[in-house]
């Protein structure tokens, strides 16, 4: 039987009213727990009226690799008892890097289906536990929004980072590196190897340590906790090929789709999108989403970037956070990291990196999970 091709709608509305996120970067100290407890202390303080614990009725935790990396499975019931939820219950979801989204996709049904009004939706991952062994002006561009970003695994420039090398090589005595600029430092072979080309060492996402978490309601209830909700209005997820098994290697089919799902349940195009967080884990794959998400034709994507339209005062600002890239990338936690950035940003609280649009009202996350099986696409609204 062929499946059912009519548009999916949500049969409730659901709103994000709260978003936190720990310091992101490698912490020997502490384990995914402790990172979760800190992203939701954060989301609690920040909170615009305050809650109750006890009034969260379900949680959706995703993680990817506590098994592997800390010895430590079923963790969902872990986090319950330390955020002392318990007896709610609790369910860890993994799909990869895009672990957590898919944990918000089962949020957000959870709400929409009128099971449940309240669902802490959330990621962690803990990665820095084993070795590392176990193009371009995108770095420069989310490096440079990296360093507004005070819990970025990055946040200096690609500049400052020249200036270390340089600085570092006069105080050993060493010869000095004369960097003409950004781009000259980056394709120094010693300052920035190859990894697997065309990639160099800083295309790649880092190892990271991190959570992140937001608090779902259903929009009915949303005035009890804050006065500027942000709405779910469009979410898609998809399955697709892996990468190296796909019919051409600048496109992701499950982003494809996921991202048409998602703009037909929020009624909106590519262009009624004025800002969005992608799945930067290396620098070619924000221009693979930029094109995929319909923001700029095929081969389009490298002239947005050359020309400064996906930077924080273009015309299609991408990944202010950092991305993935300088933030860092915590995989069960990016896809609520990256739900985070663009609730803060729609209530215009971003800081030093909030785009400056007096009217900014629609963003978009794009997270994919694994070699491109995966992907999942929200698009929110200010309320």
């Amino acid at each position: 039987m062929a499946s059912s091709t009519k548009p999916r709608q949500l049969g409730r509305p659901v709103s994000i009213v709260g978003a936190g996120m720990s310091q992101f970067g490698a912490f020997p100290g502490k384990d995914s727990r402790d990172l979760f407890v800190e992203a939701f202390q954060d989301m609690l303080d920040h909170l615009d009226q305050g809650m109750d614990v006890q009034d969260i009725e379900c949680a959706y935790v995703g993680n990817y690799s506590s098994d592997l990396f800390e010895h430590q499975g079923h963790t969902a019931p872990i986090i319950a008892d330390w955020l002392g939820m318990t007896p709610v219950p609790v369910t860890r979801i993994e799909n990869a890097c895009a672990s957590s989204s898919s944990a918000m996709r089962e949020g957000i049904m959870a709400i929409a289906s009128g099971l449940y009004d309240i669902v802490l939706v959330g990621g962690m991952e803990k990665m820095t536990n084993l070795p590392t062994e176990g193009v371009t002006d995108v770095a420069i561009k989310n490096h440079e929004n990296g360093a507004l970003n005070p819990k970025a695994q990055f946040n200096v420039t690609i500049q400052s980072l020249a200036d270390r090398r340089v600085a570092r090589a006069q105080q050993r005595g060493l010869p000095v590196p004369e960097y003409k600029d950004e781009m000259d430092f980056l394709n120094d072979p010693q300052a920035n190897p190859w990894i697997a080309w065309p990639l160099r060492l800083y295309d790649c996402a880092p190892i990271t340590d991190g959570a992140a978490c937001v608090l779902l309601v259903a929009s009915e209830l949303a005035h009890n906790f804050t006065d500027k909700p942000v709405h779910v209005i469009g979410t898609g997820q998809a399955s697709g090929r892996p990468l190296h098994d796909a019919d051409e290697l600048t496109s992701l089919s499950a982003a494809k789709i996921a991202a048409s799902r998602a703009y037909e349940m929020a009624d909106v195009t590519p262009d009624d999108i004025q800002l969005a967080e992608v799945h930067d884990c290396f620098t070619i794959a924000e221009i693979v989403a930029a094109e995929d998400l319909g923001f700029f034709s095929p081969g389009e994507g490298p002239r947005a970037v050359d020309e400064g339209r996906t930077s924080l005062t273009g015309d299609k600002p991408i990944n202010t956070s950092g991305g993935l890239k300088a933030k860092g990338h915590p995989v069960g936690a990016s896809g609520i990291a990256q739900v985070g950035e663009i609730f803060h940003q729609l209530r215009g609280e971003a800081g030093p990196r909030q785009v400056a649009n007096p009217n900014l009202e629609l963003g978009l996350t794009h997270n994919v999970g694994g070699t491109g099986g995966t992907c999942v696409v929200s698009i929110l609204q200010r309320g």
